[in-house]
């Protein structure tokens, strides 16, 4: 084997996995970095830790391949915390740290802490690496671990405080690459045939049945099986936040995102369901409205990759492990259309109907300054046949997930898993993923305001993004329960969600970027237009109604 750095082994062995970008904040493993740049691998230099995650998660799920973030020592209990989101998004982030030598633990080193046990929370796979003769081993395993199953994050822990115990020492070292593991998914495991046939059988003789499609559709790429299924078989589908994209709005089974984050004739519909067919999407608290949607009790099919999620919070009539795009593929093969469902397509489609109505009054709206349900409406009617749109979380989630609908079968959407500010930095990541492919992201002002500093490094290495900021100068999804608190509106209860009026427009100028700030619903097409023109990173600060406050979920 030849002998080299485990900076230069890196190097190679990132780029043998296709990574085109690495995220990270300074100083950590520079020799690394150094062979990094001989390869053409770009080094994207983030303001913070969590930043650097969140990029690193925003190319992952654009790419379709491991996202790399990295930090020395005193930042990786900032780069645990980032991490949350890629975990609970199931997606492939591969982190490394660097930590004081074996020799300076438990002597209260400078700026050290265990990284163990933050990082046992938030990641697949945790490992230290204390000599580069263990690379070979370990780095593969970190990509088989990221990328294989329901994805997640993993994270490798390099002996010195940048790393460069590891990156600058010297072994023998072979670079070799599982080319199975560059790509999510990697293997189509499919399912128990008797349990496809017990599936079909169960469809069949269900009257009310309905699909919720979820974000492992999308990492399967399964789109196009789960219409057709829905399409042969006349089921209306409802999708979880991450699963938005199954569907185009318009099409006449669609019913929209459920759960907590949710269209009201989503969960209504679900609701009235006498079967619920989960693929790809875990039953936790935000898709179900906290279990209540649809009702405990109601009669469920599910499929996942991961077996442990099958009949985690609903007991199911049927199970099937598989990868998603497989298993409806055998699904759609073993199901004919004999149930005529007319009546049940017809009652979602009223459903779906009444709620386009309620809202239309504030999609319409022509009041200055706009609602916010009128701003998602413009970027619906302007957002690129090929865009990426993606959303912080919140009332960025809100409403991206119920108003905005997605009208080109090439347009993708991506969304927070549970930070506020996640979505410009992620944004970031997305356009150096997918960076032919223009990016919108939708965030407020709260949003905005955790990572601004980002604006100059996307602004230094040229990552046009155009980003759109709800800006209400408030963090008002906390309005109802602070005033529930005060016992109504109050200086005191305005204090915990107000914000400043910050032009984000002229921020965005002074730090090399584009900006432009709209107060009036007929502006905002152009100026996204404009946006996309400039040719440089770009703000869209588009003054919203403070009372624009998404209603709270539907539930039975």
């Amino acid at each position: 084997m030849p002998v080299m750095t485990g900076g230069k082994f890196l190097a190679d062995t990132f780029k043998g996995y296709g990574v085109s970008h690495v995220f990270f904040m300074p100083v950590i493993v520079q020799r690394a970095l150094l062979e990094m740049e001989k390869l053409g691998i770009k080094r994207i230099m983030a303001h913070s830790e969590k930043a650097a995650v969140y990029m690193a998660d925003g190319y992952a799920r654009t790419s379709h391949k491991a996202g790399i973030c990295m930090s020395q020592s005193v930042g990786a209990a900032n780069l645990a915390a980032g991490l949350q989101d890629p975990f609970l998004a199931r997606s492939p982030v591969i982190a490394i740290t660097g930590r004081r030598p074996q020799a300076d633990q438990y002597r209260h080193a400078y700026q050290e802490i265990d990284h163990l046990e933050p990082f046992n929370a938030v990641t697949k796979y945790n490992v230290g690496v204390t000599e580069p003769s263990q690379l070979p081993h370990l780095i593969r395993q970190a990509f088989r671990e990221a990328i294989t199953g329901s994805p997640g994050p993993v994270h490798l822990d390099f002996e010195g405080t940048t790393g460069a115990i590891i990156g600058d020492g010297e072994a023998d070292l072979e670079v070799v690459i599982d080319n199975a593991f560059i790509n999510v998914p990697p293997f189509r495991p499919e399912p128990d045939p008797a349990l496809v046939r017990e599936a079909a059988a169960v469809i069949a003789n269900s009257q009310r049945p309905v699909i919720v499609s979820g974000g492992g559709v999308v990492t399967s790429g399964a789109e196009k099986q789960v219409v057709q299924l829905a399409e042969l078989l006349s089921i209306p589908v409802a999708t979880s936040l991450n699963g938005k994209q199954t569907l185009l709005g318009d099409h006449p089974l669609s019913v929209g995102v459920c759960g907590a984050y949710s269209r009201k004739c989503a969960n209504r519909v679900v609701s009235e369901a006498d079967l619920v067919i989960y693929i790809g999407s875990n039953t936790g608290s935000q898709v179900t409205n906290e279990w209540t949607v649809p009702p405990q009790g109601t009669p469920v099919i599910q499929i996942d990759i991961d077996a442990s999620e099958l009949g985690r919070s609903y007991p199911t009539q049927v199970a099937m492990q598989g990868d998603a795009r497989a298993s409806v593929q055998k699904l759609l093969e073993a199901s004919e259309p004999s149930t005529d469902r007319t009546a049940w397509v017809s009652r979602a489609q009223e459903i779906v109907r009444e709620w386009k109505d309620e809202v239309s009054q504030f999609t319409n709206a022509d009041t200055s300054p706009p609602r916010p349900e009128r701003l998602c409406k413009e970027i619906t009617e302007f957002l690129p046949s090929d865009s990426i749109l993606v959303s912080d979380t919140g009332h960025a989630g809100i409403w991206t997930g119920t108003m905005i609908d997605l009208t080109h079968p090439d347009q993708s959407y991506l969304r927070c898993a549970g930070s506020l500010g996640w979505g410009f930095p992620a944004a970031i990541g997305a356009k150096c993923g997918a960076p032919d492919r223009p990016i919108v992201c939708f965030t407020g002002d709260g949003g905005f305001l955790y990572h601004l500093s980002e604006l100059e490094t996307a602004a230094r290495y040229g990552i046009n993004v155009v980003t759109v900021v709800n800006n209400n100068h408030s963090l008002n999804q906390e309005k109802r329960g602070n005033e529930r608190t005060y016992g109504g509106q109050t200086p005191e209860s305005d204090e915990l969600w107000m914000l400043s009026n910050i032009n984000f427009a002229q921020l965005a100028e002074s730090m090399g970027c584009f900006g432009i700030r709209v107060d009036q619903p007929n502006q905002i097409q152009d100026a996204m237009e404009q946006a996309f023109a400039s040719g440089k990173p770009a703000v869209v600060d588009v003054v919203t109604d403070i009372d624009g406050i998404a209603p709270p979920a539907w539930s039975p």
